[in-house]
């Protein structure tokens, strides 16, 4: 009499088991095949993240059409996020644009400053040989540039067309996320506030700080006497989000610069404010801000942003860190979902 039960639980546990490893294959060739349009994805996500409560309000409480409230939001962010960030990456394209027009012309310079630099000190920093595999590179750079720029623009154009979609249906969404994520509603409501917190604080805390050191940079700039600041401004604000290095990818090359070219008093007034003021408002902003906004550990968002740069590209900077918390995360829910619990029936029994 025991058997048919035990037969039944089996059975069961290997359709379970079975359904499982279709749902995985299926997955797993669906991202294989869209993997381009991930990112798109992602961002959808994000801005879905940032506008929720007001799309919510917009829709619930004053009664406006899903539609209307969507295309408000989208068009508010365009103008708001993606038009400045769009006029800085056209500074710096028309300044990349100069240097590989010119770069004949630039690798003659370099290599009389380097001629120049080993008079005084005695010591060749770079080989010509270095400098003249500089020029291939530079001459394929600008179409690699140009296809970056019209893949952006695919991927912000199926960004906004995802996006619209999960605005319009943001309720139904959740509904769903509830329904068919097979964790308590409490864990469910967890995951949902980790993810609210993580992008909020990606998307507001890593923009903000590196445009406070591209203004700290600016000052110095502007007060040391560096030509073109503005440019500079731009590329310190870009690469102060990248990890580890950060800002530092600006000024230092611009201190050595300045150096070479025989500026000994702007070089170190550059160097003194670059690893003064620069690196010090990355630090001590980087630690209130996030303090403000969740309180996440540096590391996670340190190694954070190294994976999310290599798995999702530019958006990788927000998913990179709220991939590590919700992995943390994920573990904790399953020592509450399943540790705890198993432990519990023991001590009943």
């Amino acid at each position: 009499m025991n058997s048919t039960p035990n037969n039944t639980i089996d059975t069961n546990l290997l359709r379970q088991i079975a359904f499982i490893l279709l749902i995985l294959f299926l997955g797993i060739a669906l991202i294989r095949e869209l993997w381009f349009f991930l990112s798109a994805f992602l961002g959808a996500v994000t801005f879905y993240v940032l506008m929720r409560d007001r799309m919510f309000y917009l829709t619930e409480r004053k009664g406006w059409r899903p539609a209307t409230a969507a295309w408000v939001l989208m068009l508010l962010s365009f103008f708001v996020i993606l038009v400045p960030i769009g006029l800085l990456g056209n500074i710096l394209y028309s300044k990349i644009s100069y240097v590989v027009t010119h770069s004949g012309e630039l690798m003659d310079s370099l290599k009389k400053v380097i001629v120049d630099l080993k008079g005084k000190i005695g010591y060749e920093i770079i080989k010509p040989e270095t400098i003249n595999q500089l020029g291939p590179y530079l001459t394929q750079l600008l179409p690699k540039i140009l296809r970056v720029s019209l893949d952006t623009l695919t991927l912000i154009a199926s960004m906004y067309f995802i996006l619209y979609f999960m605005l319009v249906n943001g309720r139904r969404i959740e509904d769903y996320l509830y329904e068919y994520i097979p964790l308590k509603d409490g864990n469910v409501e967890r995951i949902g506030r980790e993810v609210k917190v993580m992008v909020t604080s990606s998307t507001i805390g890593i923009p903000l700080i590196a445009l406070i050191q591209g203004v700290v940079g600016l000052i110095g700039y502007l007060i040391i006497g560096i030509d073109e600041p503005f440019v500079w401004f731009v590329a310190t604000c870009i690469t102060a989000m990248l990890p580890i290095v950060g800002a530092a990818v600006v000024y230092v090359p611009l201190t050595v610069m300045l150096l070479v070219q025989g500026k000994t008093g702007q070089g170190i007034a550059m160097g003194v404010w670059g690893f003064g003021l620069i690196g010090l408002s990355d630090n001590l902003f980087r630690f209130l801000i996030n303090k403000k906004l969740g309180n996440i550990h540096p590391l996670i968002t340190i190694f954070g942003v190294i994976a999310g740069l290599q798995l999702f590209g530019f958006i990788g900077l927000i998913f990179g860190p709220l991939l590590i918390s919700m992995f943390i995360l994920l573990l904790r829910i399953y020592g509450n979902e399943f540790i705890l619990k198993r432990r519990e029936t023991h001590r009943v029994k």
